[in-house]
């Protein structure tokens, strides 16, 4: 099938990009299968059609709260504080060191593999938000007749309290590391109730079990295409310099040097054209 759906389906237009059935394919299934999820994720890690921007929801629970309020803990990752001891040389002496650290962190799903912003949950953008704002007011005060108020005066108080609203309510510092599935929240766990919701402004890597174009991907089928054929040679190798009947000698090398040139000529594409520039500041 030239444009594959589905897992095998891919793996099945691989071989045939590279002679199969018409020669056979010296890789092992279970190779293919490492090789199938290697292009996957550098796919999800690199592509800009591999990750997508979502909201996720999560609601606060009381194991959160616990562990973000505790105070003290035998390397008890509930008990709020993790202890880890660091052994360093100075000036020829060894010497001991004990780190410690909150575990006020939230389990994030593994496909999230950036986190950029939290919002406000605890009502803090009073300003601009609920009954007595300058919003709600404006409109129930002087909107009722037509023209009473200039659509630029009411756009620039609203974005002076914005800015008002920017210098006096900071901003949740967070931490993240896509290979901790960990959103570390720095800040007042007094303030966070049971039943708040935390709302994620995140990347999330394109599930290509959920999403069954990603399978069809021209820089997937190119790019998975260069493993399979440099495991191909490399799974020669062992047989170089071996003549089979009729004179025949298998050129692994060949095949791997080729594969392994491709390769190089998709990564450098991939930094030129596929992926994101990479940012000043990585939150």
């Amino acid at each position: 099938m030239a444009q594959p759906a589905s897992r095998q389906q891919l793996i099945d237009y691989c071989k045939r990009q590279l002679g199969a059935p018409v020669l056979e394919i010296n890789v092992a299934d279970e190779q293919v299968s490492d090789l199938v999820d290697d292009a996957v994720q550098y796919f999800q890690e690199r592509h800009f059609d591999g990750v997508s921007q979502a909201f996720l929801k999560y609601k606060i629970t009381q194991n959160d709260i616990d562990r973000g309020r505790a105070r003290g803990g035998n390397n008890d990752p509930t008990a709020g504080i993790t202890t880890t001891t660091a052994t360093a040389t100075i000036d020829g002496a060894s010497m001991e060191f004990d780190w410690e650290e909150n575990s006020n962190y939230l389990q994030v799903p593994p496909e999230v593999i950036g986190v950029t912003k939290i919002f406000h949950y605890d009502g803090t953008n009073s300003m601009s938000s609920g009954m007595f704002s300058i919003k709600y007011q404006m409109f129930l005060n002087d909107i009722y007749y037509w023209g009473a108020t200039e659509l630029l005066t009411y756009a620039m108080t609203k974005t002076y309290l914005s800015d008002i609203d920017f210098l006096l309510t900071t901003q949740k510092q967070i931490r993240f590391n896509q290979r901790m599935d960990r959103l570390y929240m720095d800040v007042d766990w007094s303030n966070v109730q049971l039943g708040d919701y935390i709302v994620m402004d995140c990347y999330r890597a394109a599930n290509p079990n959920d999403y069954v174009r990603v399978w069809n991907d021209s820089f997937l089928k190119r790019y998975l295409t260069q493993l399979v054929k440099r495991q191909w040679g490399q799974n020669l190798l062992k047989f170089q310099g071996v003549k089979l009947p009729g004179g025949v000698e298998l050129n692994g090398r060949q095949i791997y040097d080729d594969a392994q040139k491709e390769l190089d000529n998709i990564r450098e594409q991939m930094s030129n054209t596929y992926e994101l520039p990479p940012l000043d500041m990585v939150g």
